[in-house]
């Protein structure tokens, strides 16, 4: 019967708007929190089978989802580890209790977070969710990685109490060579330079160079100079010895003509290179490619080391951590030296809307949602990662009191039609009396 129907309706959308307000309400008490998504409730029409002239009330349902899509203002804050995403993409987390419990970690996802380190010096959140990334190389490059699994994702540690040095792997000298002194009547004495590097330790060494004129030529100018590397860390032993020649041509004057190694690694005349086998490893030596602008140069002036330019630091201790648009995790020490110790990739989905919420304003993947790709960040279609950041609530107070009058009044409405219902079937009762 068409009355008995429409009581069902009634019942149907008294508990479709009870569904509404419950979003609702989820969506006023979340108005600030941060990372929150709004939740949607939408109606579908119930139909039930029908005869020719004939109407029964079929009702109404609700289905809701998490508004993921729409991106919340991001708000500035005072400390470098509260992150949020500016455009599409999500941060990759994992859980706090999957670290402890030393399992293989599941891949959650949060567009915000206020990530600090803890007393393991794990990056998490207050609510227990762990920061993840790829750990760095000792030369600051990611290794290759696969994109489609979670498989190379690391939980981000930051190691504040331990001294961190970097240890020197090139060392840039230039520095003009007096011509004369490789002539006949030239003093002969060589010229010595020191060198200082940092071994692995952090400890401070030198590589003692001495520049000998080759007096080889009794008409004039030699062009030649003998050159010995030794090392403090190998008790001061010799490392390399080379043979530096200069031209003389109008067009090439005083730069490099060649190099010729006699002890050690051969010169590479590309990278104008030579590779120094140290105590505490090895070390690149740049003294010039043959015609170039820098390096060594000989020229009739006095001897004058224009520059000496190394890499590395000694051990220092961690004064910060931030984290840049493209995601690399970057730690200062008090020396001065930045080093590069994760990167954090975009995680992205074809369906954001339909990714699975948790607590803690996380998502995981689902099957609604699509497989997931790690970019880098800002590359492909996602956007950077911002420090000093968070993520507002995508919740309008305005429009969801305005959903609130209107659900009240249809829940309203249909609690009429079965007072209604109830009261025409009264009157049907009444008949028999």
């Amino acid at each position: 019967m068409s009355i008995s129907s429409a009581m069902n309706a009634g019942v149907a959308g008294l508990s479709a708007n009870s569904s509404r307000l419950g979003t609702i309400s989820d969506n006023i008490a979340n108005a600030s929190t941060f990372g929150y998504k709004r939740a949607e409730a939408e109606f579908e029409t119930m139909i039930v089978g029908q005869g020719r002239g004939l109407y029964t009330a079929g009702g109404v349902r609700t289905s809701t989802q998490r508004v993921v899509t729409q991106d919340g203002a991001v708000v500035t804050t005072s400390h470098p580890l509260d992150l949020a995403m500016t455009g599409r993409g999500m941060l990759p987390v994992t859980s706090l209790m999957d670290v402890k419990n030393g399992v293989e970690p599941t891949l959650l996802m949060t567009r915000t977070g206020s990530f600090r380190p803890d007393a393991d010096g794990i990056l998490r959140t207050s609510g227990g969710l762990v920061l993840m990334g790829w750990p760095t190389a000792a030369d600051g490059t990611i290794p290759l990685v696969p994109r489609d699994t979670p498989a190379a994702l690391r939980p981000i540690v930051i190691e504040s109490n331990r001294p961190v040095g970097d240890p020197t792997t090139r060392v840039e000298i230039g520095a003009n060579l007096p011509a004369t002194e490789t002539a006949p009547t030239g003093s002969g004495d060589a010229v010595p330079v020191q060198v200082q590097y940092f071994g692995n330790l952090g400890t401070l060494e030198s590589l003692n160079i001495s520049f000998t004129p080759e007096q080889t030529n009794p008409a004039g100018l030699s062009n030649s100079w003998l050159v010995e590397v030794r090392d403090s860390a190998s008790a001061d032993a010799m490392v390399s010895s080379f043979r530096v020649t200069f031209d003389d041509t109008q067009a090439l004057g005083g730069t490099i003509a060649g190099v010729a190694a006699l002890t050690g690694e051969p010169y590479d005349a590309a990278s104008g290179t030579i590779t120094l086998d140290v105590g505490g490893g090895e070390i690149e030596l740049f003294v010039g490619v043959p015609g170039g602008a820098t390096g060594l140069k000989q020229l009739a002036a006095p001897f004058s080391p224009s520059s000496i330019i190394r890499n590395g630091a000694p051990a220092g201790q961690l004064v910060t951590v931030e984290i840049d648009g493209q995601g690399q995790v970057n730690a200062t020490y008090d020396t001065g030296f930045i080093k590069t110790l994760y990167r954090i990739p975009v995680v992205d989905v074809s369906n954001p809307n339909g990714l699975e919420a948790i607590e803690g304003q996380a998502f995981k993947p689902s099957h609604e949602s699509g497989s997931f790709f790690l970019w880098d960040a800002g590359s492909g279609p996602t956007g950077e990662i911002a420090g000093y950041s968070r993520e507002a609530s995508t919740t309008d107070i305005a429009q969801e009191l305005t959903h609130l009058i209107t659900t009240q009044r249809a829940y309203s409405s249909n609690a009429k039609i079965i007072q209604t219902v109830d009261e025409m079937l009264q009157e049907t009762t009444n008949i028999k009396r």
